[in-house]
């Protein structure tokens, strides 16, 4: 599987599903137009953006345009890469109807055409690379509590706010920021301040 350094930015989890079985690599999800409101998910872009670049994906209809171009407007430019999929009619498996304008969103292509987009957009990939070292995991977050207890959801949201992290994240949404933003390290030291 090919890794890439920089956080890829999507519309939603069915595009970021997609994106996870096609290349290694952090994903985030814009959750569509929700991103307008919500100033913490933007200054949470804004800082993996500095940190590790960002690679914007959106679906190549006017939705997708439009969340493209917004996030155009709240990161600096030179912290981010824009990647296209080609307009293709059809629906996606999952769907009843194709969308209003009848093209397949990131979720319905094919994964040759994601790596194609990726690389035009200049993706930093490494075809060999193994996963960083100290990557958290599942079970990690588990293991500090942070997922799968009876008190997780309150550790959670007191670390999100000591990081500055978005309040409504999920566990695998943390998990994610976690990994782009803070070491080991940094971490425990934070869980150890909240306590």
């Amino acid at each position: 599987m090919v890794r890439v350094k920089e956080v890829i930015v999507v519309e939603g989890r069915y595009d970021q599903n997609t994106l996870r079985q096609v290349v290694d690599a952090d994903v985030v999800c814009t959750e569509g137009f929700g991103i307008f409101r919500d100033i913490e998910r933007q200054a949470l872009l804004r800082r993996l953006a500095e940190k590790r670049g960002l690679i914007v994906l959106t679906d190549s209809d006017g939705a997708g345009e439009v969340i493209r171009g917004f996030l155009s407007g709240i990161v600096d430019p030179k912290y981010v890469k824009h990647a296209f999929i080609p307009d293709v009619l059809g629906k996606e498996k999952r769907k009843s109807s194709p969308s209003r304008e009848g093209k397949l969103g990131v979720e319905g292509m094919k994964p040759e055409v994601i790596l194609r987009a990726l690389r035009a957009a200049g993706a930093t990939m490494d075809e060999r690379a193994a996963p960083p070292a100290n990557r958290l995991t599942p079970a990690a977050l588990y293991a500090l509590g942070l997922s799968g207890g009876a008190d997780s959801a309150a550790r959670r949201r007191r670390l999100q706010k000591a990081l500055g992290l978005p309040e409504r994240m999920s566990s695998k949404q943390l998990l994610t920021a976690l990994n782009c933003l803070v070491g080991p390290e940094e971490l425990a030291s934070v869980l150890a301040a909240i306590e």
